[in-house]
């Protein structure tokens, strides 16, 4: 620090941190695993018989070695899910935007409550998107074989935790830890 008669200025040096490093890396899997969610051909199967995806639902007889494959988007619910789970992952994509945009410029503590409140509204909209999933499905599909939900609805869970720590970590005030970095 200068002193005050020297007519020198402080200058304030906006450190990054490493959680927000690491904040930053949380949202960008959570894009990444949103993207393999949606994309997913596997939320529903049923012993190599039926799957089921945001896109489509597809049956086998079990007499014939042909797929007979519709599309999902005529049912309320799963246009429900995909908007709750696609807007999700576009607030996931701006809030992403934001972090990165806020490391490239030198006000970085600004973005931090944005970026936040936006991955805690994700979230918001992907727990519901992936708690009606289950229940809208179970009311509506006769179950005389047994279904699991596959790697597809994983993928949209794990999208979901790591936007939910991304938030976490863009929650934490640097001020109270800077002095361990």
């Amino acid at each position: 620090m200068a002193s005050a008669g020297s007519g020198m200025e402080e200058v304030r040096v906006s450190v990054l941190t490493p959680l927000k490093l690491v904040g930053l890396v949380c949202i960008f899997l959570a894009l990444c695993l949103d993207l393999g969610a949606v994309l997913s051909p596997a939320w529903v199967t049923a012993d190599h018989q039926y799957y089921l995806s945001l896109w489509e639902s597809c049956r086998k007889p079990a007499s014939l070695d042909i797929w007979h494959c519709e599309s999902t988007l005529s049912s309320d619910w799963q246009i429900a899910t995909l908007a709750l789970l696609l807007g999700g992952a576009a607030i996931i994509l701006i809030a992403f935007l934001v972090g990165l945009i806020s490391i490239c410029v030198g006000s970085r503590r600004r973005f931090y409550r944005p970026v936040a409140v936006m991955l805690f509204a994700a979230v918001v909209l992907q727990v519901c998107s992936l708690v009606l999933y289950p229940i809208k499905f179970i009311e509506t599909v006769s179950l005389k074989i047994y279904h699991e939900f596959n790697w597809g609805y994983g993928l949209a869970w794990g999208a979901t935790i790591f936007s939910f720590g991304g938030a976490i970590l863009y929650c934490l005030n640097p001020k109270n830890y800077e002095d361990y970095y």
